[in-house]
């Protein structure tokens, strides 16, 4: 619903964020080279093992990775159902999506790695000898998924998503900002038309990179919700830092009045929905369905969540991640004022780091199926725990949010806040929630 919108101020001003931010932009740089740096320095002086330390790595860049994705999915939606009311902060999503034509150099490593063959401790299946030695059941399971599961194959797939994700990312940015510099609505009905390529194509990619970066951790399980439950994530993490950065961009004067609260209120609902509701319920459907079929090769993966500290971790994700939160924003009243939507989408983006964390770190024992009992399991296993506290899990947390925060600036700083000339502009502006 819209009605008539008082006067607005769309100056220069208001929505351009100029030299503000040029300090920021710096300090976040310096800080998150500080932080990598000193992450790599703990594991050269053996504070870590490599292998920790590279699951550590992947498990970090494709938190930052979700971002991005989240994002670009905003901003896809809104053009396939030709939403109005999201115009008004959909050039921070575009930003924020935009990051995807660099974060491809944090799969870098993975690339040496497995072009040198020293990949087998992070991916089992890239070293079948040392996985047939370990595990031979497994191996043997491993060896029916070969076909996919082969470096070649594995990295031609890599720079496919890589490729996608950069292109639809730095051309919805493109396209929106040769919008704002015509008053013919052109531009914004070609990406109404590519909305549709990008969502069969972000469906597809990010389910099948959950599927190699993740899932193939454990080259012995398989879940086809998974994919799924990788894109709850995404939404998790990428409505989360849009609501973070449109809150800073307001508190450092830019965008007065043209953010409203009823852009907040939907912003809200949909980190509600999809980061939180739908995470639930997809995360809740795996879990039911595996526990219920209780296939060996399957109920592992769960099982190594529940050892040790894994049970509490576990514990915790479902009451951070969903119980807490769900209560906290269910009324509309948190979702329009700024502090508490800012304290749960901060709360939101830690705990979708922290699930990031459950679904990369652990690691399933190769002799889970010679127990006789899950009590036994248990049993033998109470001392397993989780590493989270290491410092190094820490610093690349930090150090890598800190490198993403300053090429958003920069972005930010270079783009107009504002497509001026987006014909749902003034939709947008004079937007209510009914």
């Amino acid at each position: 619903m819209s009605h008539a919108s008082p006067s607005i101020d769309l100056t220069d001003r208001n929505i351009e964020l100029g030299s503000r931010g040029g300090t920021a932009r710096i300090a976040c740089f310096f800080l998150g080279a500080i932080c990598l740096a000193a992450a790599f320095i703990l594991v050269f002086t053996g504070q870590m093992e490599w292998t920790s330390f590279w699951k550590a790595w992947l498990q970090n860049w494709f938190f930052i990775l979700q971002i991005s994705l989240g994002a670009l999915f905003f901003v896809f939606i809104q053009h396939l159902t030709k939403a109005g009311w999201s115009t008004a902060i959909r050039r921070p999503a575009e930003v924020l999506a935009s990051n995807l034509n660099w974060l491809w150099i944090g799969f870098i490593p993975f690339l040496v790695l497995l072009l040198m063959g020293e990949a087998g401790h992070i991916f089992p299946w890239s070293d079948m000898e040392m996985l047939a030695a370990e595990a031979p059941a497994e191996a043997h399971l491993v060896e029916g998924k070969l076909a996919y599961l082969n470096t070649p194959f594995f990295l031609i797939r890599a720079v496919i998503y890589f490729v996608v994700w950069a292109f639809f990312g730095t051309w919805f940015l493109r396209a929106s900002l040769k919008q704002g510099r015509t008053d013919d609505a052109g531009p914004t009905r070609v990406m109404q038309k590519m909305a549709c390529p990008a969502a069969i194509l972000f469906g597809l990619t990010i389910t099948f990179a959950a599927f190699d970066w993740i899932m193939s951790l454990s080259p012995g399980w398989f879940s086809t919700m998974f994919g799924v439950y990788a894109f709850t994530g995404a939404a998790t993490c990428g409505f989360a830092v849009l609501i973070i950065t449109c809150i800073l961009l307001q508190r450092n004067g830019v965008m007065v009045n043209v953010i409203s609260q009823e852009h907040y209120q939907d912003m809200g609902k949909l980190m509600f929905g999809f980061g939180m509701v739908f995470w639930a319920y997809i995360g809740f459907s795996q879990y039911m369905l595996i526990w219920y079929a209780n296939i060996p090769e399957e109920t592992g993966w769960f099982l190594a969540r529940q050892l040790g500290d894994w049970g509490w971790f576990s514990a915790w994700l479902l009451f951070g991640h969903f119980c807490i939160p769900f209560v906290f924003l269910i009324s509309k009243h948190p979702k329009r004022d700024w502090k508490t939507l800012l304290v749960a989408a901060c709360w939101l983006l830690f705990f979708g780091w922290y699930d990031t964390y459950w679904l990369i770190m652990p690691v399933i024992p190769h002799d889970l199926a010679t127990f006789e009992t899950y009590d036994a399991a248990v049993q033998a296993y109470a001392s397993e725990t989780t590493g989270i506290g290491h410092p190094v899990n820490w610093l690349l947390m930090v150090g890598m949010l800190a490198i993403f925060a300053s090429f958003t600036i920069a972005r930010l700083r270079a783009h107009p806040l504002l497509c001026r000339k987006d014909p749902w502009l003034k939709d947008s502006l004079g937007f209510e929630n009914f």
